[in-house]
């Protein structure tokens, strides 16, 4: 259960990154943060995984581009549900939902890291 809240923490603050990051990305605050991270989980997990499903053939003629589409329309999808989460047109979701990734890639990675170190000490 630590480890979901934990996971949820560090997605709406890498949202809240990316909006310092992506003009166009806007969060008004840490409450819509959260509120997005899960509307933008949900979202992927249904609509998003049907996307992917039935655009799997053009996914794999653009080398997996194509899912970076796929995931900026989940996100502006995301931003159409949430209040005080918006993301203002397809190229600063396209931008979004990169950035996103990697910021989140790398906070999880590092709270992986602080986590698995001996005596919980970094150096």
């Amino acid at each position: 259960m630590i480890r979901l809240l934990l996971n949820w923490f560090l997605s709406a603050l890498s949202l809240l990154i990316v909006t310092r990051i992506v003009p166009g990305f806007v969060v008004t605050g840490f409450g819509p943060a959260l509120l997005a991270v899960i509307v933008i989980g949900l979202v992927n997990g249904t609509l998003g995984l049907f996307l992917k499903l039935i655009t799997f053939p053009l996914t794999i003629l653009t080398l997996g581009i194509f899912w970076l589409v796929i995931n900026a329309l989940m996100l502006m999808a995301a931003s159409a549900l949430v209040p005080g989460f918006k993301v203002q047109g397809f190229w600063p979701a396209f931008l979004g939902a990169i950035v996103l990734s990697i910021v989140n890639l790398i906070m999880h990675w590092l709270v992986r890291l602080l986590t698995s170190a001996p005596n919980n000490t970094v150096f």
